[in-house]
């Protein structure tokens, strides 16, 4: 076997590439975009790479790929929380403990290297990018915010001496009639708070919120594990990534005296469009995605997110109810909902007051370096 450091265009497309083979006939993974996903792990198109390092590595046994690995360091992260953690990120292996023993050593290596006192993961370059290992729900498929893995590989890490460090739930959500109740509680504190509920009907308006919305999101999401602010180049790069698929309908912003401090992003499920795309826009894969956006059945909760300063004044409500009113009338009946680590026994309370199950279940693994 042969441990391959990623440094050519060609070692870039084998990394990205044996995902797909790993995963070929399975009915529940999600394929990415190749392009994006090659974009990724270059510098010169990638922002994040201004305050990470990190290198990725792939596995060859027979002149065959049979594994992949990255380790990155984000600076921003470690200075925040005064820590030397590096990051085991888009880790996949055949079912060989020597595969996967080879990569994990490989990238431990390269981290003791830097200075890392510590490895968690998986994680991406920021708190958007891939995170958590699936080690619940292998049944379900996931929204295009998640991830997918094979069972064996949790036992793989755990072998290598990795810990649960922190755990992510997902939800889905059955969408029926909103009870008289809640909309009257909802009406109730946007009065009592003079909120200015913001809705969207053309992508064009929604292109001077962009950018406060991802400031917000940097003051929403700071006290959370894996998340560091995100600077204005980044911001802008994933304004114009993501605002291709954005649909402005299933967008919510609330403010208060001018002032933004709330937003719930929602998309039509691009799941199986996805899949029929096959890692690729073009010929038909475009097609696939533009179907799945007119007549969903399922919708993805991308990202929430609330001033801290104004988290008492009841805000999820108010989002999910105006979010909500559009789901029914485009006749969408489920909901997946993003990640939402265990320990935010609010949020979890807020999901079960709907028709629910909890289905799926990703971990983030911890191991000490030194």
């Amino acid at each position: 076997m042969e441990i391959r450091e990623v440094t050519t265009k060609k070692d870039i497309r084998d990394f990205v590439e044996f995902q797909f083979d790993l995963y070929k006939g399975n009915d529940y993974w999600v394929p990415p975009i190749k392009a994006d996903e090659i974009k990724q792990l270059d510098p010169k198109y990638n922002p994040a790479f201004g305050f990470c390092e990190a290198k990725f590595w792939t596995a060859w046994e027979n002149g065959k790929c049979v594994g992949r690995i990255g380790a990155i360091i984000n600076k921003l992260y470690n200075k925040k929380i005064g820590k030397n953690m590096g990051r085991f990120s888009r880790v996949e292996f055949v079912d060989d403990r020597k595969v996967s023993a080879a990569l994990f050593e490989t990238a431990e290596s390269w981290l003791k290297e830097k200075g890392m006192t510590g490895v968690h993961g998986p994680l991406g370059f920021t708190n958007i990018d891939n995170q958590g290992l699936l080690i619940e729900g292998f049944d379900f498929l996931p929204s295009i915010a998640s991830v997918y893995h094979h069972p064996y590989m949790k036992s793989h890490i755990e072998a290598l001496g990795y810990k649960k460090e922190n755990d992510w739930l997902e939800f889905r959500l059955t969408i029926e009639e909103i009870p008289e109740k809640a909309q009257r509680l909802a009406d109730l504190i946007k009065k009592r708070n003079n909120l200015e509920v913001v809705r969207f009907s053309k992508k064009s308006e929604m292109k001077g919120y962009l950018r406060d919305v991802f400031h917000l999101l940097n003051k929403a999401f700071d006290e959370l594990p894996y998340v560091a602010p995100f600077p204005d180049e980044l911001i802008d790069f994933l304004a114009s990534k993501y605002f291709k698929v954005l649909n402005p309908k299933y967008i919510v912003v609330i403010k208060k005296e001018g002032k933004i401090v709330a937003f719930i992003v929602g998309l039509p499920s691009l799941s199986e469009a996805m899949q029929k795309a096959k890692g690729k826009l073009l010929p038909f894969g475009i097609f696939h995605l533009m179907k799945a956006m007119k007549h969903p059945e399922v919708m993805d909760l991308l990202l929430t997110g609330v001033d801290p300063d104004y988290q008492k004044l009841g805000l999820p409500a108010i989002l999910i109810n105006e979010l909500q009113h559009v789901i029914i009338e485009n006749g969408i009946k489920f909901v997946e909902t993003t990640g939402m680590f265990e320990t935010n026994q609010k949020g979890i309370a807020h999901w079960k007051s709907y028709k629910h199950i909890q289905h799926k279940r990703r971990r983030a693994f911890v191991k000490d370096l030194k």
